[in-house]
């Protein structure tokens, strides 16, 4: 079988889009690859129309046979963008790299693809859910957000593996060379590759992913019981009541209370920016991991148990409170360490009745399936 890992690494604005493009193809051909393949989007902003094409145009008139119209979403208007991705049509790199330098001052394109990809990556993509039907290997992106430009880099591989072994097996040589050079892996993701006829390769069976979904479904309709069966050390206040209280409390460091709490329990804690995942491993190779939004938008903490297994994400949103299901003021130290201490409780009960019902439903996953390390 096949397995897609998607692995993204820090991109900092710092180096300008050109750098970073012509960073990325030099690792292809230092590391003996050939020439790599070049699939490009240059989306126009919506604010400016015409404006980042028409500049392009004037520079570069070459570049007119790429001129294409395409909706970012399907369904909303549609913006021009020069583009190759559905022809896969060669343009000369020179021209990309300048065009590149102009973004965003010269040329401000709400939204730039970049892709590199060489054969030793491994064959198309087909239904992958971040990536479409497409080819592995290096992507750099880099758009307009509420914040400003967002940089992303990442790349795509794809091995050849079975189900009885216990790791996956190692990229060539060549491609390990060009991940080296993009810099500090941050993450890695196995993703979901469609099998010829559909479903998921690698995947549970249907009759159980929908007996798993039958089993959430009946624990969200009872979470009320399922509190009462965890006894939450601490009452905590209706959020309502304590939401304009806390307004410029802030609770310190956060994760050292989570750590005391879950590793305990077999949990792993790792933080992002404005999240937390704790994550452990059954017996079964399911992963169970419990993911805290603590403030990417607000000073609130949202909590979402998740069971992970080949082809299969099922979550139950988790109170912290009788009271509310939804988002909770973090507050002071104090409020947290208390946050904390109810979240423990819960994911002890979800442990003991949850888990093994949905493994016994599931069936184990491969011993090298791991959603994200």
């Amino acid at each position: 079988m096949r397995v897609a890992l998607h692995s993204t690494f820090a991109a900092t604005k710092k180096e300008p889009l050109a750098e970073m493009m012509g960073r990325v193809r030099q690792a292809f051909l230092d590391a003996g690859l050939a020439e790599p393949t070049i699939r490009f989007t240059f989306i126009d902003s919506s604010l400016r129309k015409g404006a980042s094409v028409d500049r392009v145009l004037k520079r570069h008139p070459e570049m007119e046979r790429f001129l294409t119209l395409g909706a970012l979403i399907p369904g909303s208007s549609e913006s021009r963008m020069l583009s190759n991705a559905a022809t896969g049509e060669a343009a000369e790199y020179s021209i990309l790299q300048a065009i590149a330098a102009g973004v965003p001052r010269s040329y401000p394109f709400s939204g730039v693809w970049i892709h590199f990809h060489a054969p030793a990556f491994g064959e198309r993509l087909i239904g992958l859910p971040k990536l479409g039907n497409s080819y592995p290997g290096v992507i750099i992106t880099d758009n307009w957000w509420v914040n400003g430009r967002k940089r992303a880099l990442s790349v795509y591989t794809v091995v050849e593996a079975d189900e009885r072994d216990k790791k996956l097996p190692p990229n060539p040589e060549s491609v390990d060379a060009v991940i080296k050079a993009c810099g500090k892996i941050r993450q890695t993701q196995q993703v979901p590759i469609l099998a010829p006829g559909g479903g998921i390769v690698g995947a549970i069976p249907p009759a159980n992913a929908e007996a798993v979904n039958t089993i959430v479904a009946d624990y969200r309709s009872r979470i009320k019981e399922v509190i009462d069966r965890a006894s939450l050390p601490h009452s905590l206040p209706p959020a309502a009541d304590i939401r304009l209280q806390n307004l410029g409390v802030l609770a310190g460091p956060r994760k050292p209370a989570l750590e005391t709490a879950f590793k305990p329990m077999g949990y792993s804690c790792r933080g992002g920016s404005g999240e937390f995942h704790l994550t452990r491993r059954t017996s079964g190779n399911l992963t169970i991991e419990l993911y805290l939004d603590v403030g990417t938008w607000s000073h609130n903490v949202t909590a979402i148990f998740l069971i992970q297994a080949a082809g299969l994400r099922a979550s139950l949103r988790i109170p912290v409170s009788p009271q509310d299901g939804g988002q909770y003021p973090i507050g002071d130290a104090a409020q947290w360490q208390k946050i904390v201490e109810n979240l423990a409780a819960m994911v002890r009960e979800l442990d003991h009745s949850l888990v093994p019902e949905i493994e016994q439903a599931a069936g184990p996953s491969p011993a090298w399936y791991q959603p994200t390390s």
